[in-house]
């Protein structure tokens, strides 16, 4: 790839070359990457060559943030090495360039609102970025990252208890949270406690169609499949407080779960008691189909250590700040967000396949695959970021997703900073930096051409 950018730090443009191993049949996520590379960046002038490649190996799936965190390493690392030519700080460079409402992205569809600029604020302004970092071979690298997030189908439906309580079923697997932040968004609606809200996850006999659990959608989707039906759920508790007291429906108003008119009042709950004795009982079923999900950024901050004698790289500190748009549960996206990064650093550090000449997989097991563990991270701090997405009633982002497209980039930018070596292949084992460097010391360029 290449990047330009004049003296003053403005992008200029940009070529990217992207050839994604498929495996034995077409699929490879070419269009992750494609959309990830430079999604964050304003850039007027663009070009992207992708390429799903066929080869002799098992067949390739989706995996958080399928095809976007290699392209992220790319352009991210990249990007560092033109703050270095002009002596720029990394942040300000970025925010310079930041992607804003308006500006088109690579496949020409304007952003709606995003909180790149407010996540990079955050991040400049956070006092990791400003700490000291004292003794040798040690390093801060940062790096930005995208997902485009996906809508997709979602349905739900709902009963009134006579106890008050509501009786939801969606049919989105919990896979995050997502039963509290789903159930969370219809208690909103309702102005009623969560408490009052019981979420049972159905299968496909037993709940409208709905999409998997994938794409950074279902708090999404699934949540606004939860308001419509919840809207739907205060019409007719409205329709019958009306009849109760009978009054016209528009003289019947809801406000945090109490219904009021004409000098009348109704609690939810006693309201939900009198349904039996006043008519059928009440439900509501919901399914949508919303378009345009709201992309979202994140920025990560990584301090570390290498040891120069066996390569081998420790992380010190970790901040992820991300939009969230709104985070409907907090200490759920931050798990998202923590979760994320644990895996980037297994993708940084450690995790690949290796595959003989005739593609047979030659580390099939956990003994030979090596993921991190705690012992190789440290707490890993969360920072929400809320710019509310305008598509959506609550202003809800996928967060899932974005937080493991960053640290490979990140971890790269900080060892180059620690060494001055410039690592171009994921992972960077103890085994490829030691030999980055020794090519440096010997003034030889290495060539990081062992992997496809």
């Amino acid at each position: 790839m290449k990047i330009g950018a004049n003296s003053e730090g403005r992008i200029t443009g940009a070529e990217a070359y992207l050839a994604y191993a498929a495996g034995a049949f077409p699929g490879a996520p070419i269009w992750g990457g494609a959309n990830v590379i430079f999604g964050p960046y304003a850039i007027k002038n663009l070009l992207i060559d992708g390429y799903d490649v066929v080869v002799n190996k098992p067949k390739t799936e989706a995996y958080r943030a399928p095809g976007g965190t290699n392209a992220a390493f790319a352009c991210e690392t990249v990007l560092d090495g033109i703050c270095e030519a002009l002596g720029m700080d990394p942040l300000a460079f970025r925010l310079l360039n930041a992607a804003r409402e308006g500006d088109r992205r690579a496949d020409g569809v304007p952003y709606n609102r995003i909180g790149f600029v407010e996540t990079l604020e955050a991040a400049r302004d956070h006092p990791h970025y400003h700490a000291p970092l004292a003794g040798p071979n040690r390093g801060r690298g940062v790096a930005a990252g995208f997902w485009v997030n996906y809508g997709g189908k979602s349905s739900a439906s709902a009963s009134v208890n006579p106890d008050g309580t509501i009786s939801l079923v969606e049919g989105s697997v919990d896979i995050g949270g997502t039963r509290a932040s789903i159930a969370m968004q219809l208690a909103e609606t309702l102005g009623l406690s969560i408490a009052d809200i019981r979420p049972t996850v159905a299968d496909t006999d037993a709940v409208g169609y709905t999409e998997g659990t994938y794409g950074s959608r279902t708090t999404y989707a699934t949540g606004w499949a939860v308001y419509e039906l919840g809207l739907s759920l205060r019409r007719q508790m409205i329709e019958r407080a009306a009849d109760l007291w009978e009054l016209d429906p528009g003289q019947v108003h809801i406000e945090n779960g109490v219904f009021a008119g004409n000098g009348h009042q109704l609690t939810f709950k006693q309201l939900a008691a009198r349904l039996h004795d006043s008519g059928s009982p009440i439900m509501a079923s919901a399914s949508v189909q919303p378009g345009r999900a709201g992309p979202a950024i994140g920025v990560h901050i990584v301090d570390l250590e290498v040891d120069p004698e066996t390569g081998k790289v420790q992380i010190l500190r970790y901040t992820a700040v991300q939009d969230a748009g709104k985070a409907v549960h907090p200490s759920y996206v931050e798990g998202q967000i923590q979760g994320g990064v644990a895996q980037g650093v297994g993708w940084a550090l450690n995790e690949e396949y290796v595959y003989d000449d005739q593609g047979r997989l030659l580390n099939a097991s956990l003994l030979d695959y090596r993921l991190p563990t705690c012992l190789d991270l440290p707490m890993i701090e969360a920072v929400i970021v809320e710019v509310p997405h305008p598509g959506h009633p609550y202003g809800v982002r996928g967060v899932g997703e974005v937080p493991i497209v960053p640290p490979p980039a990140a971890i790269a930018n900080a060892i180059h900073q620690a060494l001055g070596v410039h690592m171009r292949v994921l992972p960077m084992s103890p085994a490829r930096i030691l030999e980055a460097i020794w090519a440096q010391d010997s003034g030889v360029l290495a060539s990081h051409t062992d992997q496809d």
